[in-house]
């Protein structure tokens, strides 16, 4: 989920790369991205923490409840302890700097992805 598509169609390229993932969905804001999650049932899940409407945070709140076994990633420009803890109690399992190389954001999704 992001509210840039520039943003989401280059995610939607790096993480359509790996030869066993597949893109199910994008939204473009957190109650999109809820209705998405729902539907689609994804085994992972990115977020921005800041969208219009229904931040990161919030839409991240409301899926883990709805699918707690979902692997939520949050994806921030500013990350902080602060980030971090309200991240955690959100069901996010990691806080991704916007600033870092997209490589590592993928190898990251995948060592939880086999950790899950």
């Amino acid at each position: 989920m992001d509210d840039n598509p520039a943003i989401r169609q280059a995610l939607h390229k790096v993480f359509e790369l790996q030869s066993d993932w597949a893109v199910c969905g994008e939204a473009a804001n957190g109650r999109e991205g809820i209705e998405q999650a729902k539907l689609l049932k994804p085994d992972l899940i990115l977020l921005d923490v800041s969208m219009p409407g229904m931040n990161g945070l919030e839409a991240a709140r409301v899926i883990h409840g709805i699918m707690p076994k979902v692997l939520l990633i949050l994806c921030s420009l500013h990350t902080n302890e602060v980030l971090g803890r309200e991240a955690k109690s959100a069901g996010i399992v990691a806080v991704f700097s916007k600033t870092q190389n997209l490589e590592r954001l993928v190898s990251k999704a995948a060592e939880l992805l086999r950790a899950s």
